[in-house]
């Protein structure tokens, strides 16, 4: 047995790698950074090895809070790198956000390379619908006829194509561009914007993509950009994409979990996301369409193409199941109706209404149903699944009778109908299961809608907790990660973390401190309200009221809501003088949003944002450009949101108390990323206004008070 102990040679390496990082900078050490360097270092140099590296340790999580400005990525990059290294494994960076990712390809990691003596190579990894597919682009360019089967076969649940001529010669473009070498096939790199509709239609999925059989493999984007990323000692990527190859069992995209040291920088977002990535949906009446459409396109195909042997029969005998399938779909619709208690409500030009089964439990009529088409689309993507094996054969010259060609015609087809039958039998399985005692159910839930393009009925399964599957996926097959966000603990503990992301109990946690001098540099206001913010209409009266006094003398300043009705309200309940300094979030896209919103300032105009939840995190808007922060109320989540109402009953039924356990500590982290738009440098001044009293007359007041960062208090009255 090994122990990759953090020897001497490699903690000279990586304080040699920081001195000279600071020296060529004409920088001081932080305290915070410093600290997070040693306490990265530490955790990778205490795993033990066998003789082949592979870890026989405990697993290793490290989680580090660190504030704005402390520079986590320095604070991770070197000492994991020189780790890495002295292991022989590979360091994958994963990031919630793309501004983000950028920043650390762009500017961080070449920044640090120049500045160290490092020597390290990097790439960025993103998955395979960033990237054209070449074939499908041809195709499209050459097939117009086949157009429509084409829009019908990749479309997404619900979602209809229109094909048109701007879009083909946008296609024809594309592929110029790309022959020329003056486009690398990636959405990212593509100089225009593109709908998400025109770039659907070109790009490919696992599923869909038959590999080095393409004939366009030698040139394919992706696979060029797989090459960079097998050779790199670095690969930035995104949490979605770390997720979707632990899903295929890990080392199918990004470099193997057991030879893998990860960093996952906005960390705090990954219990989430890995929640989103193992839930399933379906759109019942959408679903029964495709099959109807993809029944119609086989029948197509076997009229048009002589598929001899078992391939053709295969896909004769796959329309009736698919009539089947239609017929107990319809069945299950009305039946799901029956069962359902829908309390319908407005939602922009929609009407909705949820239906959650408590504690996940669905009656039993439901769960035979449930049976029937779990059994169906088992049946029929195995079916699918041999279709593909043979048309896999074929493009291989393996299957007399099919030539290449037809058989690359046919595959993507193949594939994307397996991988959306797959995807149905995944759903349904989950409602004939039952989850084991003792461990966090799913959620499962109906949503009905009706729209200006009908009436649809959606089926949902959900984890409530990450925790297990992050355990089995990430942090017991993967060699070590580092988990760091600029906000990981609520409350002053790390528990909530804990508790949503199933990291080892043993997990060493750890707050750095940030290099601003809170008390200094900015007050927190609590101003004295009449109203209560949970009564919404006298709360927005007192707003307004409240808003040109607090609003006069900054240059910029940024206003947080937690519900679109108050901000609107509070937009159109002041006079026209107030109306025309404020950019409202709904009126633009983001970027456009700041981008004016910096521009006011430059010009030397007042300018302040109206913003929801999206604004109170990973924004940038250091200086004049935010010198006030004004927080409407508490960000207490909204309570119908049906996995939250899942994990809500699961803590309850065992005797815990779920507001404080859930919503306090959810609450507490929102109200510290919305402050942390105020400070971004080390010489920005201002203000933050909280106008709800609550956090001084409420019994869990204090506890969300005293979590956010040591600004000088004024409280108008002391009620604490």
């Amino acid at each position: 047995m090994i122990n990759t102990v953090l020897e001497e040679t490699q903690k000279k390496r990586i304080q040699k790698a920081y001195s000279t990082f600071l020296d060529s900078k004409k920088l001081k050490a932080r305290p915070g950074q410093k600290q997070m360097i040693a306490e990265v270092a530490r955790s990778l140099g205490s795993i033990k090895t066998d003789s082949e590296g592979r870890r026989t340790s405990d697993p290793s999580v490290m989680v580090v809070e660190a504030g704005t400005g402390t520079g986590k990525t320095v604070g991770y990059v070197l000492p994991a790198v020189v780790m890495a290294q002295a292991a022989e494994k590979r360091l994958v960076i994963s990031t919630a956000t793309v501004t983000l990712q950028e920043q650390i390809i762009g500017k961080d990691l070449p920044d640090i390379i120049l500045k160290t003596g490092l020597k390290f190579s990097f790439t960025l990894a993103k998955g395979r619908g960033r990237y054209a597919c070449l074939s499908k682009l041809d195709r499209l360019l050459q097939e117009e006829q086949s157009t429509a089967s084409l829009m019908d076969m990749f479309a997404g649940e619900g979602v209809t194509l229109e094909q048109d001529e701007s879009s083909l010669k946008l296609y024809q473009n594309m592929l110029e561009e790309f022959a020329a070498s003056k486009w690398e096939g990636d959405r990212d790199s593509w100089p225009d914007a593109l709908e998400d509709q025109q770039w659907r239609m070109i790009t490919t999925d696992h599923a869909q993509c038959s590999g080095r059989r393409c004939g366009y493999f030698n040139q394919c984007p992706f696979y060029k950009a797989r090459g960079d990323l097998e050779q790199a000692d670095v690969v930035v990527t995104n949490h979605d994409l770390v997720l979707a190859d632990l899903a295929l069992g890990g080392g199918a995209i990004l470099p193997d979990p057991k030879d893998t040291i990860y960093v996952f920088d906005e960390g705090h977002h990954l219990p989430d996301k890995a929640i989103d990535h193992f839930a399933c949906h379906s759109r019942v009446k959408s679903t029964a369409s495709w099959l109807e459409k993809a029944s119609k396109y086989l029948q197509k195909t076997l009229s048009q193409n002589a598929l001899p042997g078992e391939l053709g029969e295969r896909l004769e005998k796959l329309m009736p199941e698919f009539d089947d399938l239609v017929n107990a779909l319809g069945h299950t619709r009305t039946l799901l109706h029956g069962v359902a208690t829908f309390e319908p409500r407005i939602q922009g030009d929609m009407t909705v209404a949820i239906h959650r089964f408590p504690e996940g439990k669905v009656p039993e009529e439901v769960r035979q149903q449930a049976e029937i088409l779990k059994a169906g689309f088992s049946r029929c993507s195995g079916m699918v699944e041999k279709v593909a094996k043979e048309l896999n054969d074929a493009m291989d010259g393996d299957v007399p009778g099919i030539d290449r060609w037809q058989a690359e015609q046919l595959y993507p087809e193949i594939g994307a109908m397996q991988m959306r039958l797959e995807n149905q039998f995944q759903l349904w399985l989950t409602y004939t299961l039952k989850d084991p005692e003792g461990e966090p159910p799913s959620a499962r839930w109906l949503k009905w809608s009706e729209g200006p393009f009908g009436e649809e009925l959606e089926v949902f399964s959900s984890p409530i907790l990450s925790s297990a599957t992050l355990w089995q996926t990430l942090w017991n097959p993967g060699y070590a990660s580092i988990v760091t966000s600029a906000t990981l603990t609520a409350l002053g503990n790390f528990n909530r973390f804990r508790m949503r992301s199933g990291v080892p109990s043993e997990s060493h946690c750890v707050v750095v401190p940030s290099p601003f001098q809170h008390s200094l540099a900015a007050k927190l206001v609590v101003p004295d309200m009449l109203s209560d913010p949970r009564q919404s209409e006298e709360h927005t009266e007192e707003i307004v009221e409240m808003l040109p006094n607090l609003m006069s003398g900054q240059k910029g300043a940024l206003v947080l809501f937690s519900s679109r009705k108050q901000m609107k309200d509070v937009h159109f309940g002041l006079d026209d003088e107030w109306r025309k300094k404020i950019l409202l979030q709904d009126d633009y896209s983001r970027q456009e949003l700041l981008k004016l919103h910096r521009k006011n300032i430059d010009d030397g105009k007042d300018s302040i944002l109206f913003g929801l939840a999206s604004l109170a995190e990973g924004i940038d808007l250091p200086g004049a450009y935010c010198e006030h922060v004004i927080i409407a109320k508490i960000p207490f989540a909204v309570p119908d949101d049906p996995v939250e109402s899942a994990l809500s009953e699961w803590l309850e039924a065992q005797g815990r108390n779920p507001f404080m356990e859930m919503a306090v500590p959810d609450a507490a982290i929102k109200l510290v990323q919305a402050c942390g738009r105020l400070l971004r440098t080390e010489q920005d001044t201002g203000q933050i206004t909280l106008l709800d009293r609550r956090v001084v007359t409420a019994r869990y007041g204090r506890m969300i008070l005293d979590s956010l960062p040591p600004f000088r208090r004024v409280i108008d009255y002391a009620v604490i």
